[in-house]
């Protein structure tokens, strides 16, 4: 595939036609242009997720592809080449899925052990910043008693209250999941529309904050997206 066509196709296609080989040509020609230490780590973050999420599956496609993705939509269509950002948002499900593996540490430590470990290890690898980063996107351990849902979407408002850079990752990644529900499974189509359908209004106040680095284009195409994944969630729950 000659570069400058890839260039041009939209993500999902790239994902259906060349699968992750496909994005992770698409993710080297846009930081080809970055300066060499800011590739290099790039590099290894990509690496460190390839093993991490080795085998993990998103219904029809490795994990990793999501990954991809969310760090691809960052750099070509929001404009932004933050090397902690897009470093941060190859790793940014790592602590969460992976803290275990990544801490290198035994499962039976307990969740915010392990929790605090991978940071702390994203932290010593790359900066403190990128695990800040990653730690602003990570869930938490759910209380069994109370609703997931619920859970979710209140440490989403409150992580991103104050970290401006965080709402970036958290963005992409809700565009990937949210807009993504027509590439997936009607099963898995209508648990994602349940639990991010009233996500929506939050997002859109966090997008247009002043704070948000982003620049107003850039939000107005987010805020679109936005729409256009409510209403890929009303046609799943309300058709």
């Amino acid at each position: 595939m000659a570069p400058r066509m890839l260039l041009s196709m939209p993500l999902h296609a790239i994902t259906e036609v060349f699968g992750e080989a496909g994005l992770r040509d698409r993710f080297n020609l846009e930081i080809e242009s970055l300066p060499d230490g800011d590739r290099r780590q790039l590099e290894d973050a990509l690496e460190l997720a390839s093993q991490l999420h080795a085998d993990d599956r998103r219904v029809r496609e490795p994990y990793l592809n999501h990954l991809l993705r969310v760090a691809i939509r960052i750099v070509r269509y929001y404009g932004i080449q933050d090397v902690d950002v897009l470093t941060a948002a190859l790793l940014h499900d790592a602590v969460e899925d992976h803290p275990a593996e990544l801490a290198g540490l035994s499962p039976a430590l307990g969740h915010q052990k392990l929790t605090d470990a991978a940071l702390e290890e994203l932290a010593r690898r790359y900066n403190p910043r990128v695990a800040g980063l990653v730690s602003a996107v990570t869930n938490p351990e759910y209380d069994p008693g109370r609703d997931r849902h619920e859970q979710y979407r209140t440490h989403v408002a409150d992580s991103l209250e104050h970290d401006p850079w965080a709402r970036v990752i958290k963005v992409s990644d809700f565009t990937d999941n949210g807009l993504g529900v027509i590439h997936t499974t009607d099963d898995k189509a209508r648990s994602s529309a349940i639990k991010y359908r009233p996500l929506v209004p939050k997002l859109r106040e966090l997008v247009r904050r002043p704070d948000t680095p982003l620049s107003q284009a850039v939000k107005d195409h987010i805020l679109d997206q936005l729409d256009l994944a409510e209403e890929r969630f009303a046609a799943i729950l309300d058709g």
